[in-house]
């Protein structure tokens, strides 16, 4: 074999080795793997961590903002967001306007959010909503106990728990919630 061949040869052995590692890489690199539920694939391509097995959260019982208390458990039943935020926070700011379209898109249809403020006095947070004109229910965890039941050590942080009251996702940080793939995985976990 001459010179040529071999180098024909060895660059096709190339060419060969990229497209198998590419296609590798491209079956991979959403981090999808295909023996997950298609719920929890949809929650992976939506950047929220899907939690399997599925765990019941701890309940609580909080003031809505101007209104009555509300618990966890009453929201059974429903698609839940469980938001930890703050007025001071700007990845919380910056979600939220996100949030209220998720939930005004989806409200009728046995969505939920609550966005749990932590330790700020109801005036600050009352007037955060009101020149936001955010609809969602805000409640008060003015002393932050909830909050450190459910570990939070950076906000936002956010739980999606499913119509059996069980923890489906999770995620530490802020996302636009109204893009197609949160809207897909919301309503995968509608049905």
């Amino acid at each position: 074999m001459n010179k040529r061949n071999k180098n024909i040869i060895f660059s096709l052995f190339i060419l060969c080795a990229l497209a198998v590692t590419f296609l590798l890489l491209k079956n991979n690199s959403s981090g999808i793997d295909s023996n997950m539920s298609d719920t929890a694939q949809l929650l992976l391509a939506a950047n929220i961590k899907a939690v399997e097995p599925r765990k019941e959260p701890r309940d609580f019982t909080l003031e809505i903002l101007d209104d009555e208390n509300t618990s966890l458990s009453s929201h059974k039943g429903k698609l839940v967001l469980l938001n930890f935020w703050a007025t001071w926070c700007p990845p919380c700011v910056r979600e939220m306007p996100s949030m209220n379209n998720l939930y005004n898109q989806y409200k009728n249809k046995g969505f939920e959010i609550l966005a749990v403020n932590l330790r700020e006095d109801s005036n600050t947070v009352r007037q955060f909503i009101q020149d936001n004109d955010y609809s969602f229910p805000v409640l008060l965890d003015s002393d932050g106990n909830v909050g450190s039941v459910y570990g939070v050590e950076m906000i936002p942080t956010s739980y999606l728990i499913d119509r059996e009251g069980k923890i489906a996702g999770m995620i530490i940080g802020s996302i636009y919630w109204d893009t197609l793939q949160v809207m897909a995985a919301v309503e995968s976990l509608l049905q």
